[in-house]
């Protein structure tokens, strides 16, 4: 019943893989639907029809309901949804978030999740607020961490348990836990309270967080991001290395008129068309869609349609190596998700580790760029060029017979030999007309050069137009002006 992960594309940090969970498995990434027994308006059969391979409901409300808790125990959790695919269960941790306290222990809802056929169980851990001081935080953390080595200890090594890092927004916090996580042998590892985060649009901290705990979680563990509902973070997220997402969005959204897109949400009311190639909006106006009768399930369904096509663009950008570009292109639908965008680059030299050395093409898409996982890897390699006692590095131009050798510049990797001029990065990179910001980071990648060979004696050859900017990063350093 052990659940295994395996990885077999990689882009940034994200990962297209396989979840095994008992015999059944999962594609990843994957969106999780978070299925309510009492309010569904669109089923688990229906989604298992969509393409969806794994749902998550909560434990807590089934062993509450008098409707459900008998017949759950009796017939199972899978028949009771009419879901063959891999069930997830809450334990009653958002419950314990919401209204301080709930009634059941560590041990009771594992049970409870066993003994009703879950295929993955979480313990009872403490979801700390963002906005809790520190001491408060460390004490929740300390009795989810109990409760981790509790559920261990009672149902043994191979339970399908979850092992959920905690921490609030404590970075410090979040790698403790998850450090402690890989101790006791999870492979699988929600990152949880980051909801509050997401719904103040705090990006920014969601990075952090995230990062913190990635860094010190095993490498082969699955990463389950708790309540990341909307389609247009999905990418972010994957590329922070987040596997799983679940998301009661499409429904809430649905419930409230909500109209939601890869660039964010929309009234459905304020629509004059639908921009959306789903069966729902197809065969409904925007108009119609507004005024029909079953508007929510209506809705549900269209919100579920884009939610899971973008994890299948997900998954394709992970094997073309393009989830650089896509994250670029979601994050600036919204400030604070370009902010949170920023940050992530901020950690390129630690996501280069996770990073394929290889890609199908660089593809330029602004200022950003230049601070990506293929530029560090790039100017890090650097360092293993030879060179002779005099270097020529041509912006344009070919070779000059009074050097030792020439290099080649292409912003934003900088020098390059001429072997190296088909190969990724410098030969598959789509440039717009060179900026001064691209052109300043591949002048970077020239100071790590010269850096290397202090001995040797380095030229610029380039248009005047780029002289100001070489001598800005360069210093002092001999000039040659290209012929234009």
């Amino acid at each position: 019943m052990a659940i295994a992960f395996e990885s077999l594309y990689s882009d940034i940090a994200g990962r297209n893989g396989k979840l095994t969970a008992g015999k059944k498995t999962v594609r990843t990434p994957a969106l999780l639907p978070v299925i309510n027994p009492h309010l569904q308006l669109v089923t688990p059969k229906e989604m298992r029809a969509m393409g969806v391979e794994a749902i998550i409901t909560n434990a807590y409300i089934f062993s509450q309901s008098k409707q459900y808790r008998e017949r759950v125990l009796s017939e199972g959790l899978h028949k009771v949804l009419d879901f063959d695919g891999v069930i997830m269960t809450d334990s009653g941790s958002f419950q314990l978030s919401v209204y301080g306290q709930v009634s059941i222990t560590n041990t009771e809802t594992l049970s409870f999740q066993r003994d009703i056929g879950s295929d993955i169980w979480v313990p009872l851990d403490i979801p700390t607020h963002p906005s809790t001081d520190r001491a408060t935080t460390e004490q929740e953390l300390a009795i989810t961490m109990q409760r981790l080595a509790e559920a261990k200890e009672v149902f043994g090594p191979d339970a399908p348990i979850a092992g959920p890092v905690q921490g609030g927004i404590f970075e410090d916090l979040r790698e403790r836990a998850g450090r402690e996580v890989t101790d006791l042998k999870f492979s699988f590892c929600p990152i949880g309270a980051v909801v509050p985060l997401m719904e103040s649009y705090r990006y920014r901290d969601l990075v952090k967080v995230v990062l913190a705990a990635k860094r010190t979680l095993s490498p082969s563990a699955c990463i389950h991001l708790f309540g990341a509902g909307h389609p247009s973070m999905f990418a972010l997220a994957t590329a922070m290395g987040c596997d799983l997402f679940d998301s009661a969005a499409y429904a809430l959204y649905a419930k409230d008129g909500r109209y939601l897109t890869v660039h964010g949400s929309f009234r459905i009311g304020e629509l004059t068309d639908l921009p959306c190639a789903c069966s729902v909006c197809r065969s409904h106006t925007a108009e119609e869609l507004n005024t029909a009768p079953d508007r929510e399930r209506l809705l549900a369904l269209h919100n579920l349609y884009v939610t899971l096509a973008e994890i299948s663009r997900i998954r394709q950008a992970i094997v073309d190596g393009t989830l650089w570009e896509l994250v670029d292109e979601r994050c600036r639908g919204h400030p604070q998700l370009l902010s949170g965008y920023r940050e992530l680059l901020a950690h390129a030299p630690a996501l280069e580790r996770h990073d394929r050395a290889t890609k199908r093409r660089f593809f330029y898409r602004g200022d950003e760029s230049c601070l990506r996982t293929e530029v560090v890897r790039y100017q890090e390699m650097l360092k293993r060029i030879q060179v002779g006692k005099t270097v020529l590095i041509a912006f344009e131009g070919g070779v000059r017979d009074e050097f030792e050798d020439t290099l080649f510049f292409k912003p934003p990797f900088g020098p390059y030999p001429k072997e190296l001029k088909e190969t990724f990065p410098i030969g598959p990179s789509e440039l717009p007309e060179w900026d001064d910001a691209m052109v300043r980071q591949g002048l970077i990648g020239v100071r790590r050069l010269m850096d290397t060979h202090p001995e040797s004696r380095f030229t610029i050859s380039c248009s005047a137009r780029w002289e100001p900017l070489v001598r800005q990063v360069l210093g002092d350093i001999e000039v040659m002006h290209d012929p234009v």
